[in-house]
């Protein structure tokens, strides 16, 4: 819940569109990604996209649209570029508008095991459906046919990131997006072997989905001991840095004091952020100077100028640079090397980097740079998130409807120089069952050790 209320935060109030405003902006969205995405085509075809934008084009046949229509309507088309950092967020106002008028949901959340979709959390009445079972279908409809409605409208570079952000936004709120409201369904579930049939009621959106579940991204601060182990959760790379920061000293103050052999950093249900953060952690365990990325390039664009003379400080060195490049251009922008806490304040024992699916952006990103600086040991599975990746985003609204777009302007490579698409791959490979209360990850890394000593 805390999830959406901070996006709300974003949203904006008009909340029906005529037909002429939509094509307008559809038309807007289609050309402000063409000339300030840094490769809008790195993962689909331009014909491919502008199939897309016609398709999409001919759905707009009515004479108005509500902002959840135009919303779902938008992110069709921004999704066809494949990139998870360019898109537009799920429609948080639209939905709590929809709860507060008494809006209900499908009462079951689902996590993704190697393709298949099984039972999360049951929100519903009926206590027989396990964790863990696999849905088949609702309603009659397979959830091969029902994923396929709900993919679109999400932005990401592959199936394995869009299973992820269903886990992380809930299956329960796309359904609702993509089908409306439905009071009641049919469900279809394997269970050790046997195939049963379910009819669920819908459960009341607030009392009876939001206020009973927790967010999947809840990454915070905290320091633990586990015998010879530390185990540190640095929280999210943002917000506070002054704070992050008295936090980050403190603790390796704890663990050095503590003299402790292992250091467990648990990057896991994180939302990412700025390697400001992420920096200054790698600093108290980097044997040497290091950078986060081994090239940072960015596009400028009439586009994007316009919006830093509106939105930023143009005084700034960072934004200075776009403004002083030809539009179109990509330029390279240096970080200088970060160098390491000196030695007496720094950790100097093994170190462990819990990862997993939910390991989003900047923490992929530092994941992966501790691995090749050879900083640490990665642990868990394989991140949704590239660590190599076009991000640097920023965010703009469309100028009839109000809708917010983000747009990537940069591209990032991991130390290492790899551009494979793949997330960063552990190398100690323990796979987070249901992403649920039973900590697999870290309870395996610390029987392993045990079985170290």
């Amino acid at each position: 819940m805390l999830l959406l209320i901070s996006l709300q935060s974003l949203g904006q109030s008009k909340a029906e569109f005529s037909k002429s405003e939509v094509l307008s902006d559809l038309k807007f969205l289609r050309e402000s990604l063409t000339d300030a995405h840094y490769d809008l085509f790195a993962y689909t075809s331009e014909s491919e996209f502008d199939a897309v934008y016609q398709e999409v084009k001919g759905l707009i046949d009515e004479d108005s649209f509500n902002l959840l229509e135009t919303t779902s309507i938008f992110q069709r088309l921004i999704s066809a570029i494949n990139i998870g950092h360019t898109g537009i967020d799920f429609p948080v106002q639209s939905y709590l508008k929809y709860g507060e008028a008494g809006g209900t949901l499908f009462p079951l959340e689902i996590a993704f095991e190697y393709g298949k979709p099984l039972v999360r959390k049951n929100f519903s009445n009926n206590n027989s459906i396990t964790i863990g079972s696999e849905i088949l279908s609702i309603n009659g409809a397979s959830l091969a046919a029902i994923l396929s409605k709900i993919y679109p409208l999400i932005s990401a570079e592959r199936t394995y990131l869009k299973n992820a952000k269903i886990e992380l936004f809930s299956f329960p709120r796309y359904y609702w997006q993509a089908f409306g409201k439905e009071d009641n369904f049919e469900v279809k579930i394997r269970s050790n072997g046997k195939v049963e049939k379910y009819s669920l009621d819908a459960v009341d959106l607030i009392e009876g989905y939001e206020m009973k579940r927790d967010d999947i991204l809840n990454a915070q601060m905290k320091l633990k001991f586990f015998g010879p182990s530390a185990y540190l959760n640095p929280g999210n790379f943002s917000g506070d840095e002054q704070k992050y920061r008295q936090f980050i000293d403190s603790a390796f103050a704890a663990i050095n004091e503590k003299d402790s052999e292992n250091l467990i950093i648990d990057l896991r249900n994180n939302g990412g952020g700025n390697d400001t953060f992420s920096d200054y952690l790698v600093s108290y365990f980097a044997d040497q100077p290091f950078k986060w990325n081994s090239t940072f390039t960015l596009k400028t664009s009439r586009f994007l100028k316009d919006h830093i003379r509106t939105n930023k400080d143009t005084t700034d060195l960072y934004w200075q640079a776009a403004l002083n490049h030809k539009n179109g251009e990509i330029y390279s922008y240096e970080f200088d090397e970060y160098q390491p806490q000196p030695k007496p304040k720094r950790f100097s024992g093994k170190v462990l980097v819990l990862v997993n699916r939910q390991s989003h952006s900047q923490a992929a990103v530092t994941a992966a740079q501790v691995q090749d600086y050879n900083f640490g040991t990665i642990v868990g599975e394989e991140t949704g998130d590239y660590p190599s990746l076009y991000a640097s985003i920023y965010q703009y609204s469309l100028p009839n409807t109000g809708i917010n777009v983000n747009v990537s302007k940069g591209h990032i490579v991991r130390v290492n120089g790899s551009t494979k698409e793949e997330g960063v791959i552990p190398d100690i490979f323990i796979k987070d069952h249901l992403l649920d209360d039973e900590d697999e990850i870290l309870e395996g890394i610390l029987t392993r050790i045990d079985q170290q000593q």
